[in-house]
């Protein structure tokens, strides 16, 4: 990449302090990111068995506000966000008229009338002018684009409670799976929440763009005696592969339903109308043709994204595909024909013009052990 085409590129507030420690940086959703500190592996053992810091700034924040906002948000998501407390979140769609996605998202209830949606680094302005223009008659409700309010970063590990907790007065084992809560860490001000994209127990932290450097930092500072690393975006995507997380604009898109992607688990079935309710409504009547599923290699090979798959005499896609380091065996996503589907179903996967041999398991690859 020349110098011309890295200055295009936006870069987070931590975008410096990364290249002056040796990070390796690549463009990633249009941003300048680090990929790797001390090596993908060793990254992806850190966090699995002591502590990752990751930046994720790149990460969007679009805010739904007014007497009107539970509307709208209802309107353009898929998951019932009626059902949430002040202080808490959930994972939900953004959908097109078809079912299909435009994009995965989070959903932060800040205040009555008031959310924040957290969308992908690469789908910012889309879903920002998507939810704009679907939510602009509806009453009171204003939608703003606040990504430049915001730094994130995530901590994350089965030593990341303790390392956060040296550094606040918030009591972070109190704060449940999937809600959130202020205070200041490090002695900045915060949304703490406990959420993140590794299958590991952890918290993603909100600050404000200037004090993103400061806070980093400190958590490297606090996390040291624990083992803490910096950690990039190769081993994000390995921890979450091994997770069983969808990434967005690969393991789904526009063309592929919530259904299709296994996740009609954050559909509202009960819910009133959104964008996409119809076609949800009637594909799971009707049934798919096709599903995304999780799979391991029974011989030697690694399958990758693109790679084709074959099935009960039908044809099939890989979407994500690595050797973990952790598990250490060759996992995937992948979607097969809706008769093939089944656990334990033996597949085949195109691998460099052989094909290779591989079976239908639980995508869910890796589960954090209940402490």
């Amino acid at each position: 990449m020349n110098q011309s085409s890295t200055e295009q590129l936006k870069k987070t507030p931590l975008n410096a302090r990364h290249r002056a420690h040796g990070a390796r940086m690549v463009p990633f959703g249009g941003w300048d990111m680090p990929v790797e500190y001390s090596g993908i592996v060793n990254e992806h053992l850190a966090v699995r068995t002591k502590a990752g810091l990751f930046d994720v700034s790149h990460m969007g924040q679009i805010e739904v506000a007014g007497k009107d906002a539970l509307a709208a948000v209802q309107t353009i998501s898929t998951n019932d966000a009626a059902k949430l407390s002040v202080g808490q979140a959930q994972l939900s769609g953004l959908t097109t008229p078809e079912g299909t996605l435009l994009d995965d998202l989070l959903v932060y209830r800040l205040a009555g009338d008031h959310y924040m949606l957290v969308v992908n680094a690469g789908n910012i302005e889309k879903d920002y002018k998507w939810i704009a223009a679907k939510t602009r008659d509806m009453g009171d409700v204003a939608v703003v684009n606040s990504s430049s309010r915001y730094a994130l970063l995530a901590v994350q590990g089965p030593a990341a409670l303790g390392i956060v907790q040296q550094l606040t007065s918030v009591e972070l084992t109190a704060i449940p799976y999937y809600w959130f809560a202020h205070g200041e860490v490090g002695s900045v001000r915060s949304i703490i929440s406990r959420t993140g994209y590794t299958g590991e127990d952890g918290v993603e932290i909100f600050i404000p763009p200037a004090s993103a450097e400061r806070l980093w930092n400190a958590i490297l500072d606090a996390g040291a005696e624990a083992g803490i690393v910096p950690v990039g975006l190769g081993a994000r995507d390995t921890l979450r592969l091994e997770a069983g997380m969808r990434l967005s604009g690969q393991d789904f898109d526009e063309t592929t339903t919530m259904l299709e992607a296994g996740l009609g688990w954050v559909v509202g079935w009960n819910k009133g109308d959104f964008i996409g309710k119809a076609a949800l409504d009637r594909q799971k009547i009707e049934g798919v043709t096709r599903k995304l599923v999780g799979f391991e290699m029974t011989a030697p090979g690694i399958a990758r994204h693109g790679y084709k798959a074959y099935a009960g005499g039908g044809e099939g896609i890989v979407t994500s595909g690595t050797q973990t380091p952790f598990l250490k065996k060759a996992i995937g996503l992948a979607y097969l024909p809706i008769a093939a589907t089944a656990l334990g179903t033996e597949f085949e996967i195109d691998i460099r013009g052989r094909r290779t041999p591989a079976r239908v398991v639980s995508s869910q690859f890796f589960k954090r052990p209940r402490s």
